[in-house]
């Protein structure tokens, strides 16, 4: 069954921002057993750019399809040649003030599960142990023919050698390790797998237009069915891969609550919405957790 009437905090001034996190605060000590759904919100603190706008429409073109990177060798040497300029500011980032807050409200016995949609891994950095990552990790390399894998400095320690020349080029980073770079691409050269000698070296993360493996889908589904309440911090949930989730949670009656700036897919499904800067709200809110625990 799905909520009939949420309720909505959207202020932002200083007053109705504590209003928010007390509110915040109640409803995470009134479900001890929370599952948190992060977005790309949650990084962009650490320099990581986000998707989309307020308005849940694209900022920059769509990334790349699974479909096109596969079937395109013109299409891999444009993600590589992009991606051994943009990556730096993955590989660079560090957890940010989100990360830290949801670190500690794990260790603090509020989360139960995470289950994020970055490919970042700053949830792990910053102290979550208990992480699904729904869409892979972005540091690792996968062949698509032998499943062999990677580590990904690795591969682009031999990207940077067979293309010296490209580490010239500067553009802005783009989310996910790509970069705002137009150019020739034709002369970049991109290896095949060492191991078998003729797979397609991939990024292990789920492109757009791939599926989640259904077994990390199950293992998450399975973590919001025995959720008693779904957080979502910075998502719009525009993609169905994080949607089902907030649809799964409804129609189980389960209470959800959303911290995003901006309209998300699932606004008629939240109990409480609060469009506040998510990395100072979750300091807030641990410090009010912290300061009355019960």
């Amino acid at each position: 069954m799905l909520p009939s009437s949420p309720t909505y905090s959207t202020g932002h001034d200083a007053i109705a921002g504590q209003v928010d996190v007390a509110t915040l605060a109640a409803f995470v000590r009134a479900h001890p057993r929370l599952v948190v759904l992060t977005g790309a919100g949650v990084s962009t603190e650490s320099g990581i750019p986000d998707y989309r706008d307020a308005a849940g429409d694209w900022k920059r073109p769509p990334p790349m399809q699974h479909q096109c990177f596969m079937q395109s060798h013109a299409s891999r040497q444009r993600y590589w040649a992009r991606a051994l300029v943009g990556f730096r500011a993955l590989s660079d980032a560090r957890p940010g003030p989100a990360h830290h807050a949801l670190a500690r409200l794990e260790a603090l016995g509020h989360v139960h599960t995470l289950i994020t949609q970055n490919v970042d891994g700053l949830h792990q950095r910053a102290g979550n142990r208990r992480v699904i990552d729904l869409h892979g990790r972005a540091e690792l390399v996968r062949c698509m023919s032998c499943q062999a894998l990677r580590m990904r400095h690795d591969l682009h320690a031999e990207l940077e050698a067979n293309n010296p020349h490209w580490l010239e080029l500067d553009a802005a980073a783009g989310p996910d390790g790509d970069a705002d770079l137009e150019v020739d691409f034709s002369d970049f050269r991109v290896p095949s797998c060492g191991r078998c000698g003729q797979g397609v070296l991939k990024p292990d993360v789920v492109f757009f237009g791939d599926s989640v493996p259904a077994a990390r889908v199950e293992t998450a589904l399975a973590a919001v069915s025995d959720a008693d309440a779904l957080l979502v911090i910075g998502s719009s949930l525009m993609v169905y891969s994080g949607y089902r989730f907030a649809r799964a949670a409804a129609q189980r009656g389960t209470p959800i609550a959303c911290l995003n700036l901006g309209r998300t897919r699932a606004d008629e499904l939240f109990a409480l919405k609060l469009e506040q800067p998510i990395g100072t709200t979750l300091a807030a809110l641990v410090a009010a957790l912290e300061a009355s625990p019960a």
